[in-house]
């Protein structure tokens, strides 16, 4: 499949590599305060010593994960791995800069910080029952020593603002991720029928045309337009003609497989964009459509009024080589359908014959 044509996935993408992005930099402020704290306060020898070696092996792991397309493509296991490398990190810095002692040891916020943004509550969590080992380990804390009321309550008192540090940090990257994704929502989806609008069909239908463009298959695009709507607004108002709209977009919907795309294309006109389908298949879509929404009249209140749909259609790779093309003859073809007495599905055809 081209996922890398897919909207959705390609959004994911990117909101990977900008987390990629964020991770990296605060890996480098890692190095640099671990760094800042071997040249200012300095070890003893045997430190000194330890702590240049993790320098070393840190700054290559980062250049291979961030700069060198050790791992090429971005994701959340490529994150949970730097956490962890992180923590081994962190723990061997500390380890040989006093232990629980050390100041260093706040440096276990950073991966806290990363996970929260970037994997979500479960893995944060995780990460903090690993590091609440790493604060056994690096006090010397025996099994039974831990379960001790004292030492619990004291582990607790450390490790009580990574837990607060975690949840914030997690509450707002999802109420980021709400908006974000509200937004997207908003920009790509029609308010009045819920459908998708211009902008988010022409994204997927941009990866639909890839696909069969790519693997030899046909795809088809219905042009669908409303031959009541104006009446239905000037003799009922422009609520009824909303739900006259409302009316035919369930119509449609009614006839479509999972995955077919349907979109509100501006005023009364809708498009079906049918992947996998030829000219004679689309024809007998088209067909179930108008049928469907012309036994569904528009009921307001003592009135039932007969709705019906002009539909023109066109499929490639017999009526155009490009999508662009397939639009303008399936508008066309929908156009010689309403010229010619409407309700009616018509096929695009260069001699103007249907």
């Amino acid at each position: 499949m081209a996922e890398e044509s897919d909207p959705f996935i390609s959004i994911e993408h990117e909101e990977l590599r900008g987390i990629a992005r964020t991770v990296a930099e605060i890996e480098w402020l890692l190095l640099i305060l671990t760094l800042l704290y071997q040249v200012v306060v300095g070890p003893v020898e045997l430190g000194r010593s330890a702590i240049t070696i993790a320098l070393f092996f840190y700054s290559a792991f980062i250049l291979a994960f961030h700069y060198v397309n050790f791992y090429r493509r971005e994701s959340r296991w490529k994150v949970a791995i730097e956490t962890w490398v992180m923590m081994v990190f962190i723990t061997w810095v500390v380890w040989f800069t006093g232990a629980m002692q050390s100041p260093l040891l706040n440096l276990y916020l950073l991966p806290i910080i990363t996970s929260a943004l970037a994997l979500g509550k479960l893995a944060t969590l995780l990460e903090i029952g690993l590091i609440t080992a790493c604060y056994v380990f690096l006090g010397g804390s025996s099994e039974s020593s831990v379960l001790s009321l004292g030492v619990a309550t004291v582990l607790l008192s450390q490790l009580a603002p990574m837990l607060l540090v975690a949840y914030i940090t997690t509450m707002f990257s999802a109420d980021i991720r709400y908006g974000l994704n509200k937004a997207k929502l908003l920009s790509e989806t029609d308010e009045l029928t819920g459908l998708y609008n211009t902008r988010g069909f022409a994204l997927t239908m941009d990866r639909a045309f890839g696909q069969a463009v790519r693997y030899s298959r046909p795809v088809s695009v219905l042009m669908i337009d409303s031959d009541n709507l104006k009446a239905v607004n000037d003799q009922h108002g422009h609520d009824a003609g909303n739900e006259l709209l409302r009316l035919i977009a369930r119509g449609i919907k009614s006839q479509l497989r999972a995955t077919d795309v349907l979109a509100r294309y501006g005023g009364d006109e809708f498009v079906v964009l049918l992947p996998d389908t030829g000219s004679d298949g689309t024809r007998d879509v088209a067909e179930r459509i108008r049928e469907s929404i012309a036994r569904t009249p528009l009921e307001l209140r003592d009135k039932s009024i007969p709705i019906t749909v002009s539909i023109g259609l066109a499929s490639y790779p017999e009526h155009g080589r490009g999508m662009d093309a397939i639009m303008q003859r399936a508008d066309e073809a929908m156009y010689r359908a309403k010229s010619e007495g409407r309700n009616r599905v018509v096929s695009f055809s260069a001699s103007g014959n249907a």
